[in-house]
């Protein structure tokens, strides 16, 4: 039988792992020999694991984590799964890079400030810019002890910008599209600058379509039909909020429902509502619990119901869920759920760019 078997050291010259790295996607399970030897523990390895370890090595090539690996790994001979794990380590990487981007133009300009202008100028559609503000506004946070979330962060690319607000229990991200001449930017804009700026948004309305920025990283300025807003920048680092979108996007949700944003909020605010009470940041919050209808719809169900055996239950701050519909600001909304302790999302079905994050609360 041993004429028919690889031994370590020739699927690792076969596949291009090293010796030491099938040892440790062995002691991980995500690839094991096909025969070990019980008295030296020398592994040995079949013709057809051939081709999985050279898939391993590719993933391990480009930075793929062990858990999508393995995922890969299991279902190889389902492609279309594969590209999807495939597509979202090709977001990650390329969001890393767009952050390493910035990180370095930033460090640059402290090196060097007189040389190296940070000044970035875009022209935006007031209205698109309006709905970005209203798509993540209600997501900032009021804690004065954590000041860098009582903010928006405005993060400027080659040809738009993107809105982030998190105050640590929900997440929204919304994005407008228009001119950008300048450097890709980051700056973090109080709250109240924000409020001033939503407000000359709509001073513009019948006047003229567009808005104009400024953008430094230390300083904003908007002007609209003719007035202007402008505020310092807070000088923090916002949090790393990708983490999150990655861990949300790894793959496809379990459930990805569409609902009707008026029904919803109905059965979210009827007198007789089921909620559970749960402290929150020192304060009672109402905790809705959502779960599937015999059609697959959305319904908020009762605390103690148990769930199908193919179902799922998620609580949810009622609140929370709330602003998050009023800021999808649209007749209908999808709403993306993977068990109870996955992070639901909230997203506009024809925006991919506009969505918000909620935590689930443990019930």
């Amino acid at each position: 039988m041993e004429s028919e078997l690889r031994s370590i050291g020739e699927l690792a010259r076969a596949s291009g792992l090293t010796v030491s790295a099938l040892r440790f996607y062995d002691r991980c399970g995500v690839l094991v020999p096909a025969l070990v030897d019980p008295a030296t523990g020398y592994r040995w390895y079949t013709d057809d694991q051939i081709a999985p370890a050279r898939l391993v090595a590719g993933l391990r090539r480009v930075g793929m984590p062990l858990a999508g690996i393995a995922d890969a790994l299991a279902h190889r001979h389902e492609p279309a799964v594969v590209h999807r794990l495939l597509d979202a380590h090709q977001r990650r990487l390329e969001d890393g890079l767009a952050d390493a981007r910035r990180e370095l133009s930033r460090i640059r300009a402290l090196l060097d400030p007189e040389e190296i202008p940070m000044t970035t100028r875009l022209v935006l559609d007031r209205a698109d810019l309006a709905a970005a503000v209203d798509a993540v506004r209600f997501a900032v946070g009021a804690d004065p002890e954590l000041p860098v979330l009582s903010a928006v962060l405005l993060e400027v690319d080659s040809d738009s910008v993107r809105l982030v607000a998190t105050d640590r229990h929900r997440l929204a991200v919304a994005r407008a599209v228009g001119k950008v001449d300048g450097p890709q930017v980051r700056a973090l804009l109080p709250a109240g600058a924000v409020d001033e700026l939503r407000a000359l948004l709509d001073t513009g309305v019948g006047i003229t379509p567009e808005a104009h920025l400024t953008v430094t990283p230390d300083r904003v300025e908007v002007s609209v039909a003719g007035r202007t807003v402008a505020a310092a920048t807070l000088p923090y680092d916002f949090p790393d909020y990708r983490r999150l979108l990655h861990v949300h996007v790894a793959g496809a949700p379990a459930y990805r429902i569409r609902v009707d944003v008026a029904a919803l909020r109905a059965a979210l605010t009827a007198d007789d509502v089921p909620v559970l009470v749960r402290e929150h940041d020192g304060v009672p919050a109402e905790v809705a619990v959502l779960g599937l209808d015999d059609r697959g719809g959305l319904r908020v169900v009762e605390p103690d119901e148990g769930p199908a055996a193919d179902a799922v239950r998620v609580g949810v701050n009622r609140e929370y869920l709330l602003d998050a519909l009023d800021a999808g600001d649209r007749g209908q909304l999808v709403l993306e759920l993977d068990g109870p302790i996955t992070p639901l999302a909230v997203r506009r079905p024809d925006d991919v760019d506009a969505y918000s994050i909620l935590m689930p609360v443990r019930l």
